[in-house]
């Protein structure tokens, strides 16, 4: 798909398994989309590599129809500082110690910004998406993990080293399952995909149930979601407990920040009717009065794109081209 002539900002969502980037409108349509193996197990200058290139030929075919480039963003999964450099990623371990920014700014030319793959996906929700009509949000990806962005005051608020908003490690049992970044107890150990998936393992050796019927290496957040909704009572309430954990943690947010409204994203969002009401009852009964009834919890509207389209409107606006 084309677009008119005029500027255009690459917008990156790097995975651990795949990269989708795209060159984006100045009003958040994507104009052009490619998707590539990440293949981060060939190694730092290969991924590189095929990074400079699939954006280079994003960037000639967009200035075949008249667009012109103007900066570069990149979510990618894990602590990412202010300044660029890739502090941790479980999935892309050999960017680690990498200042990516640099390195892809030096490549392309262009200015280039560098953020957490959520942070891209909140700030991307609050620009063209759920978020649009809300200056203060918290959104929560679910997936394989619980990533999160918040957006404070319409801007994009990652910390003073820019590792901020760490929710989905926020404890929630405090001798709770050890999860990978060393704490016992972490939200996405109850609230992800894989722990809906290692629930439902554990919970129907006990108690059967229509999910009994199908193979533990067919169990998945969209496969409970889809026996939940057929009225199976172990599955439904996986989700229950699932958005109860979220409820707390959402609870605690609006009593610390006060905020507008929670965007639910990820894979798991495809079944936030399975998931709002718990969370809905929780913050109700945890959180103080006024800023519960002030928040707004609702799934996010972009999917796949959320990330793509924030890390091309952050580096729209940090490269000084944002509408005044």
């Amino acid at each position: 798909m084309t677009g008119s002539a005029g500027a255009g900002y690459l917008g990156v969502d790097i995975g651990g398994t795949n990269v989708r980037a795209a060159l984006v409108g100045a009003a958040g349509s994507i104009l052009l989309l490619e998707r590539w193996p990440a293949e981060i197990h060939l190694g730092r200058e290969h991924f590189l590599g095929r990074l400079a290139g699939n954006l280079a030929a994003l960037r000639e075919r967009g200035a075949a129809t008249g667009i012109e480039t103007a900066a570069v963003g990149l979510g990618v999964p894990g602590l990412i500082a202010k300044t660029g450099l890739v502090h941790s990623s479980v999935n892309l371990e050999p960017l680690v110690g990498l200042n990516l920014k640099d390195a892809v700014s030096a490549e392309t030319g262009l200015p280039t910004v560098v953020m957490n793959d959520a942070n891209a996906a909140a700030f991307g929700e609050s620009r063209y998406g759920a978020g649009r009509s809300y200056a203060s949000l918290l959104m929560f990806t679910l997936g394989t993990g619980v990533g999160s962005g918040l957006i404070l005051d319409g801007a994009l608020w990652t910390g003073i080293d820019g590792v901020a908003a760490e929710y989905g490690h926020a404890t929630v049992e405090p001798a709770g399952l050890l999860c990978p970044c060393g704490n016992c107890g972490c939200l996405e150990q109850y609230a992800s995909a894989t722990a809906l998936t290692r629930a439902a393992i554990t919970s129907v050796q006990h108690q059967g149930g229509m999910l009994a019927d199908i193979p533990a290496g067919e169990l998945s957040a969209e496969t409970i979601a889809a026996v939940a909704r057929r009225g199976d009572t172990l599955a439904r309430s996986l989700f229950e407990e699932a958005g109860r954990y979220l409820g707390i943690v959402a609870a605690t947010v609006a009593n610390l920040l006060n905020l507008e409204a929670i965007i639910v994203g990820g894979g798991v969002a495809a079944s936030f009717d399975l998931l709002d009401a718990a969370i809905r009852r929780e913050v109700d009964r945890r959180a103080f009065a006024i800023p519960a009834a002030r928040l707004v919890i609702r799934p996010g509207e972009l999917g796949d794109d959320a990330g793509i389209l924030g890390a091309a409107a952050l580096a729209r606006e940090l490269s000084g081209n944002a509408p005044k």
